[in-house]
């Protein structure tokens, strides 16, 4: 199961709710000091929130992984540092669905249908407004970058969100509130077919 939305829109809330086993799919981001890191358009701020941002190869290859083998080894990544502090191994064991969370979850639902992993794949949206809110908090609280920093991402992500929302549907993710991805969350893990559109068969 893909689960991705802006950044602050509750990803993280709703995969722990599930009860299934995560993969942290903003643990694949590159290091800041990556050269191929893009930046801020007219800024020197690098742009966390684009694609090129994250190692999108790593994380299929991760997903993939975990499926055929039910483990996989992935990087530990300090937001704060933009870092990779270390590495853990992450068991599924035999659970039929697990959740791949993160804000670049549907750049990957193509290649994920392809190699049949993929069960389906969710947006979640809550409002520009709520989603601001909540963001910056959460960011402050957890010291992940300079306030400056926060708040022009932040403003910068509000004004953007409903574009953001657009292009993942657009990549094939299903939008929807919190009540609506945690049923059909629940229903992969039965093993029913949710109530709208689904992607394909198997298990991330």
């Amino acid at each position: 199961m893909l689960l991705c939305g802006p950044s602050g829109s509750g990803k993280s809330l709703v995969a722990a709710r599930s009860g299934l086993p995560v993969l942290r799919l903003d643990d694949f981001y590159k290091e800041g000091d990556d050269p191929t890191l893009p930046l801020v358009e007219g800024s020197s701020d690098i742009d966390w929130d684009h694609p090129r941002s994250w190692d999108a190869d790593a994380a299929i290859a991760a997903i993939v992984e975990l499926c055929a083998k039910g483990r996989t080894t992935v990087p530990v990544y300090d937001i704060s540092l933009s870092a990779r502090t270390g590495e853990e191994t992450l068991h599924i064991d035999r659970t039929p669905v697990f959740i791949a969370e993160g804000i670049f979850a549907a750049e990957i639902v193509e290649r994920c249908r392809e190699l049949g992993v993929l069960a389906d794949a969710l947006c979640l949206s809550r409002g520009p407004f709520t989603t601001f809110r909540r963001r910056f908090l959460r960011d402050l609280k957890e010291g992940r970058k300079s306030v400056p920093f926060l708040v022009r991402r932040g403003w910068r992500l509000m004004r953007a969100e409903r574009s953001i929302v657009a292009r993942q549907t657009a990549l094939g993710a299903y939008a929807c509130d919190r009540d609506e991805a945690l049923g059909r969350l629940a229903a992969a893990a039965a093993g029913r077919r949710a109530p709208a559109k689904t992607a394909t068969k198997t298990t991330t």
